[in-house]
């Protein structure tokens, strides 16, 4: 009898293309993947030169995308810069676009994730990926969406494939039904609020329960978007008719406008809907939770993190005075969003010494809130209007926030610095809650809510030790052993943009010296002076959170650091690190000595003691005590071998011509 799959592990197995007849993509395993699409948004400049990278070598091949019909392009971070340098980056995505006859979405469109979900590139059981690390969001509308890097997308561009790990899989159950005025951004909040200890960290997350049913289209897409914020690499809700509701009206929205041939039809949703995956009886989860939705009321989470919670009733009794507030991004900003904010700021003006800022998810949006009267109820309350992009999110175009200053967003991301200064503070709340404080000027509820506390439940899998036995198999070029002085970085959760700003992230002609000089600067100032060439950076769990940029591993090694050891790692940091062929290792025990041994020293780097790491025997040698690790694959060490993934498809490509 066959083992019991989950959802994910059903779609997994639908893109794999490196499995056995009868073969299953199992938890845990690393698979090839085809996946339906790719998206790119305007880093696809970035890819562009990857991509012609892999066709370089001694016997240069003509570039060439596999399958034109898989990648996507959609522009939308950086969209308010009309400078010529920015202009011209565009203009060379569009024409490259062309060329491979790639579809192509220009700014003003709308944030990518909207336009793939709108456009119909994502679509139920299967697997879209993006380039960008809210790609989780295909998954309201059943699609396994995930990140990956902008090696993986060049990789997917030239050969249609990349490697994937299919990750634990954790089990959601979602009971009861929202109160009035509760919507899907409170649910997220709680959810990273109550279980706010790494519960679902790099895992794929499972939604299902009688709860799920009463959840709208736009709340489920705010819920799959912010698990990343959670920690997760996927959240998937369930084919419903909810969900095949809003397909039916995409449908007829692409007949009526003449889309020649439409993405999908009504005929392509019953025959779905008819044939759509369910996880079986059965199906191992790694971690099992439950949230009461009746018992959600709405949540504030911030300042500077995402997974500290305040219930609002108990943050408005401080009156906590803001300076900005915002309606914008891809985790609210559709109709339902805007119409939120509209309510409550009806016949309202922003306050005095407030600026508020909206910009819609699409020009879809924004065309339906002008015609019926939500978009003209925003701008007549004070509120300064941005086109249809991320912006003020990643902390790009007009509105930032300035040293000191308070905002309150109904973005995905309040992390220090994100959002303008690391000097300010960012708070995050629903549309609802972001209107009543700007009119109010300071945090507050648009309504009275009593103070009750979320109903959960949790039931945690058996972990395995993370140590390994006997010696590992180590391949020609991949080195025995390695040696180095330990920087310790005493932190949990640091995120990307700590590592490197994203104010770089989208600067294409940034040097190599330049990138190494930005290593760390938005954690930790001081951190070019300490660090020496060869060092080892030693950090808490989750090390390389948020955004996927890929220079934040790029900036370590071109800043000489050989390899960072963690108790955990974000799994889109992991592969933009060995895609770039450079080294992690999972060593909790190591992480939690120097977190005791080195708790006397102030600092936010601190030099430690001489590590010696033996890759065969797969275990660390600190100051006479040795710490095991789990053997790196020789998947990974071909991967730093090759100098990262452009060179293992560039011998795929060789290979197959």
């Amino acid at each position: 009898m066959p083992t019991p799959l989950t959802l994910v592990e059903k779609i997994a197995t639908r893109y794999a293309v490196s499995l056995k007849p009868g073969q299953a993509a199992r938890q845990g395993a690393i698979i090839t993947i085809r996946p339906k699409h790719i998206m790119t948004h305007d880093n696809t400049s970035a890819v562009m030169g990857k991509f012609k990278d892999i066709f370089k070598g001694d016997t240069p091949l003509t570039p060439r995308i596999n399958d034109p019909r898989q990648p996507v392009f959609a522009i939308d971070h950086d969209i308010q810069n009309t400078s010529p340098e920015n202009l011209g980056k565009y203009a060379k995505i569009a024409q490259f676009a062309r060329q491979h006859h790639i579809d192509f979405y220009p700014a003003g469109t709308g944030i990518s994730h909207q336009v793939m979900v709108e456009y119909g590139y994502a679509t139920p059981g299967s697997m879209v990926v993006g380039s960008d690390s809210h790609s989780n969001l295909y998954g309201g509308v059943n699609c396994l969406g995930t990140p990956v890097v902008r090696t993986d997308a060049a990789c997917i561009w030239a050969t249609g494939v990349t490697w994937w790990k299919v990750p634990p899989v954790a089990r959601v159950t979602l009971t009861g039904k929202l109160r009035p005025g509760v919507v899907g951004k409170d649910v997220i909040i709680a959810l990273c609020g109550v279980f706010n200890n790494d519960e679902v960290l790099n895992m794929a997350v499972e939604f299902g329960g009688e709860g799920v049913a009463g959840l709208s289209m736009d709340q489920r897409l705010s819920i799959a978007n912010m698990t990343t914020e959670w920690g997760a690499l996927a959240g998937v809700f369930p084919f419903d008719e909810v969900l095949r509701d809003y397909l039916y009206g995409r449908a007829d929205l692409f007949a009526k406008r003449g889309d020649d041939p439409p993405k999908y039809t009504r005929a392509d949703v019953d025959a779905w809907y008819a044939d759509r995956i369910e996880p079986d009886a059965g199906a191992h989860y790694a971690v099992q939770l439950s949230l009461d939705l009746s018992t959600v009321i709405p949540h504030v989470s911030g300042p500077d993190h995402v997974k500290v919670m305040h219930a609002l009733p108990e943050i408005e009794k401080e009156q906590v005075t803001i300076n900005k507030a915002y309606l914008l991004s891809c985790v609210n900003a559709r109709l339902e969003d805007l119409r939120e904010a509209a309510s409550v700021l009806k016949g309202k003006r922003v306050a005095d010494g407030v600026q508020m800022y909206v910009a819609a998810a699409s020009a879809e949006v924004q065309t339906k809130a002008k015609e019926d009267g939500t978009w003209q109820t925003l701008i007549d309350s004070g509120a300064t209007m941005l086109p249809p992009g991320c912006g003020t999110c990643i902390g790009l175009g007009v509105g930032t926030l300035e040293p000191g200053e308070v905002g309150i967003s109904a973005t995905n991301r309040n992390f220090k610095g994100r959002m303008g200064s690391r000097d300010a503070k960012a708070y995050l709340a629903s549309p609802a809650v972001v209107a009543a404080s700007a009119a109010a000027g300071y945090i507050c509820s648009p309504t009275s809510f009593e103070d009750v506390k979320p109903v959960f439940t949790i039931k945690l899998a058996d972990q395995s030790d993370t140590g390994s036995e006997g010696d590992a198999e180590i391949i020609d070029g991949f080195p025995d052993q390695l040696a180095g002085r330990a920087l310790w970085l005493p932190v949990d959760n640091l995120n990307t943009d700590g590592i490197y700003s994203g104010k770089l992230t989208y600067t294409d002609n940034v040097t190599p010296a330049d990138m190494a000089a930005a290593a760390m600067a938005n954690y930790d100032p001081q951190f070019q002076q300490i660090a020496h060439q060869g060092d080892i950076i030693v950090a808490g769990r989750n090390f390389g959170t948020g955004s996927s940029r890929e220079q934040a591993a790029t900036c370590l090694a071109l800043r000489g650091i050989q390899l960072v050891i963690a108790a955990s790692f974000s799994e889109t940091y992991a592969r933009n690190a060995y895609n770039n062929g450079f080294i992690l290792i999972d060593c909790p025990a190591l992480s939690d000595h120097l977190r005791v041994s080195l708790a006397g020293q102030d600092g936010a780097t601190i030099p430690g003691p001489l590590l010696d790491i033996d890759f065969r025997k797969s275990v660390i040698a600190c100051v006479g005590k040795s710490f095991p690790f789990a053997a790196l694959s020789t998947t990974a060490q071909e991967l730093i071998v090759a100098g990262g993934a452009e060179n293992v498809a560039k011998n795929r490509l060789n290979t197959r011509e």
